[in-house]
């Protein structure tokens, strides 16, 4: 099996300005303005790049003329070479450190995060024994064969089968083929022992949101005894670990009415009281602010909506959109009660976050204590000179 398509020849890029130190320290993206000339070839195409003094070998990794990241940077230690044994052994320890993470009470995670991983454009999510793969745009799809990495995976991972989740346009991640074995897209899998579903072919991301996994932790352990309420919820992860975690009641809110079935599901199955859920389909923003009118009120209080800036030139109304939403989080939470506020928006660093987040509960005439503030899982590696592929923060705030 071959887990590279192209391993012979490959082209030569050279830098333009020096950014030796900063692919050393481990920060894989070379942007088109620090490239002396664009060589025409096809997305994906192997490529040796050059310091801008020189002409020195610095890194091999893979040619994307079609993106303003224009090289990803693969090996920059010697040999520079990319061949199926460098690929089968970046497996190997990405699979070696899952193995040090979890045990048979969580059967879904991360097995391969792109460039956290030291493999570019490459992800994969394990859900129990089914394997998806997402490729990160047309040059990771001509660098990867993903056939054979399907088929490396059915031999060393122990999975059974392995789909592939394709990047729409407007549409990311919604649509999977299988590759490897064919099931119903519904797979069962565990999260500390908690029981979920992903619909691998059809759901949001790769099928669950396993970035949020130690944030629903944080949530199990914080709701016993509360009404907790928990807004874009999908397919209800926070609400059932509030439940599991002793909540009084949990009202659930997505637009998407198969989300909330999804929810409800979610609850019976980990044999939770039918009367202690409420999942409501309705527009997010609409609720939130026709609770805050009719001075309704949670002991806790989740957000945790889609990513609101999917550039740089959508950061300002995101901003805005995050401001709101802490505003009417803190309008309607109990005193003394636990606000959690989530961003997934990789163009709004942390500090911005918080900022929005402070501001709209200063608009709501409430102050809060910052708990915690966490990112992604540990199954979701960073290289740590690259701080932008740390999109999510989950602030964790008690309201006075």
């Amino acid at each position: 099996m071959t887990l590279l398509r192209s391993q012979s020849s490959r082209l030569t890029l050279r830098l333009s300005r020096d950014l030796t130190r900063s692919l050393k320290r481990g920060h894989p993206w070379v942007f088109v303005d620090a490239l002396r000339d664009l060589p025409p070839a096809p997305p994906g195409t192997p490529a040796l790049l050059l310091d801008n003094t020189r002409g020195r070998p610095i890194a091999a990794g893979f040619y994307d003329p079609e993106s303003s990241v224009t090289f990803r940077a693969c090996r920059v230690d010697e040999p520079l070479r990319l061949n199926d044994d460098w690929a089968a052994t970046r497996f190997e320890q990405a699979i070696a450190l899952r193995s040090r993470l979890f045990d048979e009470h969580t059967t879904g995670y991360r097995l391969f995060n792109g460039e956290g991983d030291g493999l570019p454009g490459l992800v994969c999510d394990r859900y129990a024994d089914v394997a998806v793969l997402k490729l990160d745009g047309p040059a990771a799809s001509g660098f990867w064969d993903i056939d054979g990495i399907a088929a490396w995976l059915v031999e060393n991972a122990g999975v059974e089968s392995v789909v592939e989740r394709r990047k729409q346009r407007g549409r990311e991640g919604r649509e999977g083929r299988w590759l490897i074995g064919t099931r119903a897209p519904l797979i069962e899998f565990r999260e500390h022992g908690v029981k979920f579903t992903a619909d691998v072919i059809n759901g949001q991301k790769t099928g669950f949101f396993l970035d949020q996994r130690d944030n629903r932790q944080a949530i199990r352990r914080m709701s016993r005894d509360s009404r907790v309420l928990n807004v874009f919820s999908y397919t209800g992860g926070f609400s059932v670990l509030a439940g599991i975690g002793g909540a009084k009641h949990v009202t659930s809110v997505d637009s998407a009415e198969p989300a909330i079935a999804a929810a409800d599901a979610h609850w019976l199955l980990n044999g939770l009281p039918p009367d202690a859920h409420a999942g409501i389909a309705v527009d997010a923003f609409e609720f939130l602010d026709e609770a805050r009118l009719n001075r309704r009120k949670w002991d806790v209080v989740i957000i945790d909506p889609p990513a609101f800036a999917p550039s740089e030139a959508t950061v300002a109304r995101a901003v805005t959109a995050y401001r709101k939403l802490a505003f009417n989080g803190a309008a309607i939470c109990e005193r003394g009660g636990l606000l959690a506020l989530a961003s997934c928006s990789s163009h709004i660093d942390s500090q911005t976050f918080r900022e929005a987040c402070e501001e709209g509960i200063s608009e709501a005439r409430r102050r809060a204590t910052l708990l915690a503030m966490h990112s992604q899982p540990p199954d979701h590696p960073t290289p740590l000179a690259m701080p932008e592929f740390r999109y999510l923060k989950f602030a964790l705030l008690r309201c006075e």
